[in-house]
C-alpha cells in the first residue's frame, strides 16, 4: 500500500490467499478477516481464497474481474502461508497430501510410477506413497516421461537449477542466496530420481500483497508506477492422455491470456513459471510456447532462458531457490515481473523487459496441475 501511495480507507475489498493454516494451526475459515481486520480494516467485503499452489494469482483474477465489472475502484490481494513447523514435522509434511485428490492417491501413484518406465534407474511400482515426498515423486514420473518422450537429460534439468540458484544470488529476497553449478546440482542428494535436492523446492513462509485498480482507481495513485495486467488466463485439469502433452491445462491456460492480451509468445521479455521441481520449468517454457514442445532441455540448456538470454526465465531464482510458500508464490511470481517491468531489478534486471508472463499452477490431479493461472503483463 505504501508502494502504490494508496491509504487504507480508499480500498474497496480485499482477496486473501492461505492453504497450510487450516490445517497447521485449526484457523479453518475466516483467515482474511482475522488478518485483515487486526491491521485495522473493516467494513469492506472480504473473499477467502483456496486454490493450492495457485491461490494467490486465482485471487488476482477475481480481482481483476471485479475491477472490470467496475463494482470496486481499487482493491488489496494478498497470499501469505506459514509452512516451517519444526516442532509438527509429521503434520508438516502431511499437509502436502491436501494438493491432490486424497481418495485417489495409491491410484494415481500407481499411474505415475508406469509412464516413464524404462527410463533411469528401476522403480519400484505400487510402494506406499506415504513414505514419500508425494509431489516430488510426481514430478520425478513426469520428467522421466518427457525424457523417454524427447531425450530430455538429468543434465539438462540441472542446467535449470543451477541458473536459478545463480539468479537467486542476485535477489535479497530469495530464501537462498548461494550460486550452484550443474555439477554442484548434481551431486545433491537424489530425492526422486531424476531429481536431486537442489532441483526440488524447499520448504517456505513467505507473503506478497498488490494494489490493484482500474482507470478510476488509478487517478488516486501514482500512474508512473502503474504496471497494466494485460490479459490472464486460467484452467483446471484437462481429461487427457498423460503423454497428450499438447491438450496440457497450463498451455490452456496461456492460450487463453495470451488472446485474451493480444500477443503472441514471441514478444515476451521475461517470465516466472512454477518451478516446484526444475523438470516443471522445462515442462512449463513448452506449454507457455517460449520453445517447441520436446525443446524445453535443449533451449534451457544453450542459455536461452538465462539472465542476458533470449527470453530470461526465473531470474528471482524461482521457487527451487526463491522460496516456494504456497499461497503466496503466484503473487511473489508476479512482484518479481513488476520489479522488471519497472527497471527496478538492479543486477538481475533483464534489459528492455516490456511484456512479462506469470505461470502459476495449484495442486495435482491424475497426470498435470489441478488448477493453473498465466498472466500477462506490461508497462501501459
Amino acid at each position: 500500500m505504501l508502494d502504490a501511495g494508496v491509504a487504507q480507507d480508499a480500498v474497496g475489498a480485499a482477496w486473501f490467499s492461505n492453504v497450510r493454516q487450516g490445517q497447521m494451526e485449526a484457523q479453518n475459515s475466516i483467515r482474511g478477516q482475522c488478518a485483515l481486520t487486526a491491521m485495522g480494516f473493516g467494513g469492506l467485503p472480504i473473499f477467502n481464497v483456496e486454490n493450492a499452489c495457485a491461490s494467490s494469482s486465482s485471487g488476482v483474477y477475481q480481482a481483476y474481474a471485479a475491477l472490470k465489472a467496475g463494482l470496486f475502484d481499487v482493491v488489496l490481494v494478498a497470499g501469505t502461508e506459514k509452512m516451517f513447523y519444526p516442532e509438527k514435522r509429521q503434520a508438516m509434511m502431511e499437509a502436502f497430501f491436501g494438493g491432490t485428490d486424497i481418495h485417489e492417491m495409491q491410484n494415481t501413484w500407481n499411474g505415475l510410477q508406469s509412464i516413464g518406465a524404462g527410463i533411469g534407474p528401476e522403480q519400484e511400482i505400487g510402494g506406499d506413497w506415504k513414505q514419500q515426498s508425494f509431489f516430488m515423486d510426481v514430478y520425478a514420473s513426469l520428467a522421466r516421461m518427457h525424457m523417454k518422450l524427447y531425450g530430455t537429460t538429468q543434465e539438462q534439468i540441472a542446467f535449470a537449477a543451477a541458473k536459478n540458484h545463480t539468479h537467486s544470488a542476485l535477489n535479497p529476497l530469495a530464501q537462498y542466496n548461494t550460486p550452484m553449478t550443474l555439477q554442484e546440482v548434481l551431486q545433491t542428494p537424489t530425492i526422486a530420481w531424476p531429481l536431486t535436492r537442489a532441483m526440488c523446492a524447499p520448504i517456505s513462509d513467505g507473503a506478497a500483497a498488490a494494489v490493484l485498480c482500474n482507470e478510476n482507481g488509478l487517478k488516486q495513485l501514482n500512474r508512473a508506477r502503474a504496471v497494466r495486467i494485460r490479459g490472464m488466463g486460467v484452467s483446471s485439469t484437462v481429461h487427457r492422455a498423460a503423454q497428450a502433452l499438447e491438450s496440457h491445462c497450463v498451455a490452456l491456460a496461456a492460450s487463453r491470456a495470451y488472446s485474451a492480451a493480444g500477443i503472441s509468445a514471441k514478444e515476451i521479455n521475461v517470465v516466472e513459471v512454477h518451478d516446484a521441481s526444475s523438470f516443471a520449468e522445462i515442462l512449463q517454457i513448452e506449454n507457455l510456447g517460449l520453445c517447441a514442445r520436446g525443446e524445453g532441455g535443449p533451449f534451457t540448456a544453450s542459455g536461452s532462458t538465462s539472465l542476458g538470454g533470449q527470453c530470461p526465465v526465473n531470474v528471482s531464482g524461482g521457487l527451487v531457490s526463491k522460496g516456494h510458500p504456497i499461497a503466496a508464490t503466484g503473487l511473489i511470481q508476479m512482484h518479481e515481473l513488476v520489479t522488471q517491468l519497472r527497471g527496478e531489478a538492479g543486477a538481475r534486471q533483464v534489459n528492455g523487459a516490456r511484456i512479462a508472463v506469470a505461470e502459476n499452477g495449484g495442486g495435482f490431479i491424475r497426470i498435470e496441475d489441478a488448477a493453473a493461472v498465466v498472466t500477462v503483463l506490461d508497462r501501459a
